[in-house]
């Protein structure tokens, strides 16, 4: 009679990103028993805005991940309690009765359906406004109208999939609910609980189309012995639905109870956060998903961020740092690489600029991480001023909270600490809301027990003086070019 210890029940996480399928195990304590990876041919792009990538790619990469992963695992995946899915906001796929695509999926920055989406934004404006969305170029309300367009009567059913749907029904062998936050973009109001039908009716998008919705962290089938002979999931397994990115990335650092706020410094710059009531912002720049539990989700994405560096070469980046933790800049910078900013103010004709002269390398270095954490300060004043409070200390995720420099020089320019998470990934993210009724009873719980940190970053008081003069100055150059009141 064997006496070996039962291996320890985990569930699975998928972040299906744009260049590959990355699939997590991850146990009741979090910590990740497994993992495995695989790659995704590359995205389409082309006129109009196009932005195209093959469906048919997905399950294969999902189902090489999670045979590495399971593999991995003592019981060869019979641990595994439950599964769930996390992708890009607002990539849409048409599907037939069996649930195979019928084109390609087209991908969350694709922009042929601009026109369609500015006529959505007029016909549902009373709508948008309650919510406080705006119906942007890329959202894939306008794709989906497209697509309607482009299909026209069928003589088979058809299903608009959202990424995680296609792989739901993989799993499962049919069809599968949506989850609101991977809807968001598709034009669902998770206020009201409904599709805009006045939108789409207009639009001349069949309701039929449409897939079911319910929250994220809801049971939406098992897995099927098919999939499992592929994945080596457990037939029986549950089958969760996931999250967005973006919000899956939140909730992994924790930062899933009202109040709580989660800075990820990534190629560009996102401040989420949790609130009890839906918060509008006029401006746009703020717009919200829902809380798996009914709270709200605030957040929005500045198109400043970690790419401030990107003329260093990353092998130069740890010189630099220990070259300008000597002090605060001399000068004052907005780093912005792009043209026009999307958050915390909204301006097509912000530009990047520099105000005096770097003493040398390092001095301008600094005074880049100085522009990102005034920004970041910025971000956190304005969502303030909507009446949203903001507790500390702050959740710091993404690339750029691995610098202690940087993360020192955020937190003494926020006056607050930061709280660095291990494991803020999306796939991480996915984990979590698979464990959410699982391994434990809700999100909340499953961030308590799963989620570790590493010490807070706490602000240096000897720095708070100069970097409050320099902030002055950064605000008092975006009033002056006409960027925010």
């Amino acid at each position: 009679m064997s006496t070996a210890s039962p291996s320890p029940e985990v569930v699975a996480g998928i972040d299906i990103a744009t260049a590959a399928v990355r699939a997590v195990c991850v146990d009741a304590r979090g910590r990740v028993r497994a993992e495995g990876r695989a790659p995704l041919p590359a995205p389409r792009r082309g006129a109009g805005g196009r932005s195209e990538q093959d469906a048919r790619s997905w399950w294969p990469a999902v189902a090489a991940a999670l045979r590495e992963a399971t593999a991995a695992l003592p019981a060869g995946g019979r641990e595994v309690v439950a599964v769930a899915t996390s992708a890009t906001s607002g990539t849409v796929v048409l599907a037939d009765g069996t649930g195979e695509p019928v084109g390609p999926a087209l991908m969350y920055d694709d922009r042929r359906a601009a026109d369609l989406n500015a006529r959505a934004q007029r016909l549902g404006a009373p709508r948008w406004r309650a919510l406080g969305l705006a119906v942007g170029p890329t959202a894939a309300l306008g794709r989906l109208a497209w697509l309607a367009g482009e299909e026209g009567p069928a003589a088979d059913p058809r299903h608009l999939l959202h990424t995680p749907d296609l792989i739901g029904w993989r799993l499962t062998g049919g069809p599968v609910a949506t989850d609101w936050s991977h809807a968001l973009k598709t034009g669902y109001d998770a206020r009201l609980g409904e599709w805009p039908a006045e939108v789409l009716d207009a639009l001349d998008v069949p309701a039929a189309w449409l897939p079911p919705v319910q929250a994220p962290a809801t049971e939406a089938g098992t897995v099927c012995a098919a999939a499992a002979s592929e994945t080596g999931l457990p037939v029986g397994c549950p089958v969760r639905l996931g999250m967005t990115d973006g919000c899956a990335g939140q909730i992994a650092t924790g930062a899933v109870r009202p109040g709580q706020f989660v800075g990820v410094l990534g190629t560009t710059y996102v401040l989420k956060g949790v609130t009890r009531e839906l918060v509008t912002d006029p401006s746009g720049a703020l717009y919200s998903h829902r809380h798996p539990d009914g709270w709200w989700l605030p957040g929005g994405a500045s198109n400043t961020g970690g790419e401030a560096l990107a003329h260093v070469p990353a092998d130069r980046l740890p010189a630099l740092d220990r070259a300008a933790a000597r002090g605060p800049a001399s000068v004052v910078a907005y780093p912005l690489r792009r043209e026009g900013e999307r958050f915390p103010f909204v301006s097509g004709e912000a530009r990047g600029f520099l105000l005096g002269t770097p003493a040398d390398e390092a001095d301008r270095h600094r005074a880049e991480l100085e522009g990102v954490a005034f920004l970041e300060r910025l971000a956190i004043e304005r969502v303030r001023e909507l009446g949203v409070p903001v507790e500390g200390p702050l959740w710091a995720a993404g690339g750029g909270s691995r610098s202690p420099l940087w993360t020192r020089v955020r937190a003494t320019a926020l006056g607050m600490p930061l709280r660095v998470a291990d494991h803020a990934e999306t796939a991480f993210g996915a984990a979590l809301l698979a464990a959410s009724g699982t391994l434990h009873p809700d999100l909340a719980a499953a961030a308590t027990a799963m989620v570790r940190t590493g010490r807070d970053i706490e602000p240096d008081e000897t720095e708070r003086a100069a970097l409050d003069e320099s902030y002055a100055a950064f605000t008092a150059a975006l009033r002056e070019r006409g960027w925010i009141a």
